[in-house]
């Protein structure tokens, strides 16, 4: 990534499998979809979808209630035992703004990886919008013209304005509709009032990005999932759109405004096409939707099939090939932040040899913490940019809370504990078992820091490491240790570092006994 040397730590990895999936746990439905790869173009196999409504089982103080976490759980053991049989490598599973919001996601979590039997990403809201775009796109032609792309879940609603294949803005704003039908209709009453104060709702939310979105503007207006196609189907297959149009009109979206007020509810609607998995949410979607096609003054909406779970599947093609966004996101980031390239890439070329001691770095069990250190090196310094002194903790800070495309808020923290574990005191990073592989990874970016402190092109000498039971121990010639006291001493230190959290840092001169631990 910083260097082609680096590449020989890659190797030639070619897309291996047939079949790949993503798995959506959204805020109302759970889904499930299953492609089939040729040429480079997944071709829908399979798709799953159940109406959790995972959104509706969170308390006022945003704690998920047991009965949609046995819901969830139900659900996903049912998917489970659909993807038996994949590895773990083609099959992606995202969850959004329900598990974004909930305190007690850190708990549930992991039963809800037990049942599935694979690791569930929680993803930001920003990155949830880039993925809708990256479905959205795949299903729509490559025109030049700009594209606004609205995708209404159950706890969020994101915005999109990309042209191609390539979003140019993403936003996220929290409301959905089974948020605002639980806030506005708890009880399925719908009359004027209350639907005047979702939209009111809706529309303030809509309002801090009304402005940029209309200076950027867009040719096209696209609305993606369950919300957009339960509208667009009954305005068009109860003919109330003006001149047969399709999709969504601002005409045909206050007819059927006024015919759910009058109706007094979404059941009492008198219209061909509203199916009851729909019928619970159906109300709180659309007055979001009323607000969106008012505030950001559109007059017609398209439809596409695309959405969240085809875009993770095209993302989790794309790492096969190399394309993974996760790379392009540090390289901006290292530009962003001014990173010294030359630096980064003397580090890198240190820590990955010394990686490549301690484990086979070209072995698909080790693909991740190759990844990892790579992105960890990369930015190890970006906190420079805010204040040396602690930059370390500027730069955990950065990678803990800002935007950064393709990351899951795992790879997030698992990022930020790398960069605050590069230097300084170790019992500051969170407590992790003694046989997880960031330990390997910090002892890499450590060392690979503490050598290359000088900043220059000298070639260092002949460094070996190896790992203990109890820690890790480097061998380095004991002439080098003699002509180099500043290293020698930053060493010392190191093993006291170690020694504090209750494991060894052993310094041997090549051919003596340890000398430091």
């Amino acid at each position: 990534m910083i260097d082609d040397k680096n590449n020989r730590w890659q190797g030639e990895q070619t897309m291996g499998y047939e079949q790949i999936a993503a798995v959506d746990l959204g805020s109302n439905s759970f889904r499930l979809q299953i492609g089939r790869v040729v040429d480079d173009q997944i071709y829908p196999l399979d798709t799953l979808k159940e109406p959790v409504r995972l959104a509706s089982g969170l308390t006022r103080e945003k704690y998920l209630n047991e009965i949609a976490q046995q819901r969830a759980l139900e659900t996903l053991c049912r998917f489970g035992e659909r993807l038996r049989g994949f590895q773990p490598e083609a099959v992606r599973v995202v969850a959004t703004n329900t598990l974004r919001v909930a305190k007690n996601a850190r708990t549930f979590i992991p039963q809800a990886e037990a049942a599935l039997g694979f690791p569930i990403e929680v993803i930001g809201g920003r990155e949830e919008a880039r993925l809708i775009y990256i479905g959205v796109a795949h299903t729509l032609p490559l025109d030049k013209h700009k594209r606004l792309v609205v995708d209404i879940g159950g706890g969020s609603t994101e915005f999109i304005i990309g042209k191609k294949l390539d979003p140019l803005a993403m936003e996220s704003l929290f409301m959905g509709c089974v948020s605002y039908t639980l806030r506005f209709f708890p009880d399925g009453k719908v009359d004027k009032k209350r639907f005047s104060e979702a939209e009111v709702s809706a529309a303030r939310e809509i309002q801090t990005i009304a402005q940029d979105y209309r200076r950027l503007g867009w040719t096209e207006a696209v609305g993606s999932s369950g919300t957009a196609r339960a509208i667009a189907d009954l305005l068009e297959g109860n003919a109330l759109n003006p001149d047969g149009l399709s999709g969504i009109t601002r005409e045909g979206l206050s007819r059927l405004r006024t015919m759910i007020i009058r109706a007094g509810s979404a059941a009492e609607l008198k219209l061909a096409g509203l199916s009851s998995e729909r019928l619970p949410v159906f109300a709180g979607g659309l007055a979001i939707m009323s607000a969106i096609f008012s505030e950001l003054r559109i007059e017609r909406m398209t439809y596409s099939e695309g959405a969240l779970r085809l875009g993770v599947l095209y993302d989790l093609l794309g790492r096969f090939h190399h394309q993974d966004m996760r790379d392009a996101t540090v390289q901006q980031f290292m530009r962003r932040y001014q990173v010294d390239a030359r630096q980064a890439g003397r580090v890198s070329l240190t820590a990955l040899d010394l990686l490549g001691q301690l484990i086979r770095v070209d072995s698909t069990e080790h693909e991740s913490d190759v990844r990892f250190l790579r992105w960890a090196v990369a930015l190890h310094e970006i906190g420079i940019s805010i204040a040396h002194g602690g930059f370390h903790k500027h730069g955990a800070y950065i990678v803990s809370f800002a935007d950064m495309p393709g990351f899951s808020k795992k790879d997030q923290e698992r990022l930020a504990q790398l960069l605050l574990g590069q230097r300084g005191k170790l019992e500051k990073l969170p407590s992790a078992p003694s046989a997880d592989s960031i330990w390997r990874l910090v002892f890499c970016l450590r060392l690979a820091a503490l050598l290359h402190r000088s900043r220059d092109d000298e070639p260092l000498p002949p460094v070996m490491v190896k790992q203990l039971d109890s820690g890790f121990q480097l061998e380095l010639p004991a002439d080098w240790l003699l002509a180099n006291p500043l290293s020698a001493a930053a060493l010392a230190d190191e093993a006291l570092n170690w020694k504090r959290i209750g494991s060894a840092f052993r310094v041997k001169p090549q051919g003596q006994p340890a000398v430091l631990d």
